[in-house]
């Protein structure tokens, strides 16, 4: 499997790295992980598609979104090799001309894409579907979201302050995954009303704004 990417060749000392990365304006301010030859390899064993292949174009600046870009940014954000599904789904859906990305990735208006997994996928990949579903603790969650902002970056080119206008910003622009309850909602599964079966598994991607907490106290 040949890797296309340029190679760098740093010390090996994670703070060295992170600093790095952090100049070249690669990261989302967190520390990442180290994308290795051997960490990018495992990634992409958690899909056939074969790492040249290109997902679409990200835009604003419509470089192509392939595989193997989409794994090392998945390494850098903390992901598993069983997230790439995911991952790939996503961007096959928001490179879409109709999705309209390009606008999200230079408004003023903090948007930002929050992914919403259903069917087995979310037990599969322990998925938070529950409390502080928009919170910390859960590394599917976290990562996946993450991932989606980094290649958006890095990838898009949309650096905050220069291409990405967001005035104030927005916390959910470091990354928005969630799953859906569905075993406690008195709805129908979100992907069931979207012509999908109750046991597929779904990745669907939204542009959103800040959230709104509702409470039922009673």
């Amino acid at each position: 499997m040949n890797l296309a990417s340029t190679r760098i060749s740093l010390d090996d000392d994670l703070d060295a790295i992170n600093a790095h990365f952090l100049r070249q304006g690669y990261t989302d301010g967190l520390p990442i992980v180290p994308p290795t030859e051997a960490r990018v390899r495992a990634m992409l064993a958690g899909t056939k598609r074969p790492p040249h292949e290109s997902l679409g174009r990200i835009e604003p600046s419509n470089c192509e979104a392939t595989v193997e870009k989409i794994a090392i940014n998945a390494v850098m954000a903390g992901c598993r090799p069983e997230y790439m599904p995911v991952l790939i789904a996503a961007f096959e859906l928001m490179t879409r001309r109709e999705w309209l990305l390009g606008s999200m990735q230079s408004t003023t208006n903090p948007l930002t894409p929050m992914l919403i997994l259903n069917g087995p996928i979310c037990k599969r990949l322990n998925v938070n579907c529950g409390a502080g579903v928009m919170g910390p603790g859960w590394q599917a969650n976290a990562t996946l979201g993450r991932a989606i902002r980094l290649v958006l970056v890095n990838v898009g080119g949309a650096v905050p302050g220069d291409v990405d206008k967001c005035t104030q910003g927005f916390v959910g622009k470091y990354g928005l995954c969630v799953g859906e309850n569905e075993e406690e909602s008195p709805w129908p599964p979100f992907h069931t009303t979207r012509g999908f079966a109750a046991g597929d598994s779904v990745v669907t991607a939204v542009g959103v704004n800040s959230s709104t907490s509702i409470h039922d106290s009673s």
